[in-house]
């Protein structure tokens, strides 16, 4: 496979992951999968990340996202084990 092809797969793969992310969220149900909604709160949060309280929304929003992630995975093998 061509090095171009790959690349392309790989950010076709990102681009697939980031997207489920926003469905996980919930924001697509939140939202009516309506893309100017979604798209503007993301331009939201672009913003608050370049603001001046940038470094504190980050730690924020890493600290929620990680906790999500650990129930996710708790849930996840908790439902395995039954």
């Amino acid at each position: 496979m061509r090095t171009w092809q790959v690349e392309r797969r790989k950010r076709t793969r990102h681009l697939i992951e980031l997207g489920g992310l926003v469905v996980k969220a919930g924001i697509v149900e939140l939202a009516n999968d309506d893309r100017a909604i979604i798209y503007g709160a993301l331009l939201w949060i672009a913003a608050e990340l370049q603001g001046h309280e940038g470094e504190q929304a980050r730690d924020l929003w890493i600290a929620k996202g990680k906790q999500a992630f650990n129930a996710d995975r708790h849930e996840d093998q908790m439902s395995q084990t039954r």
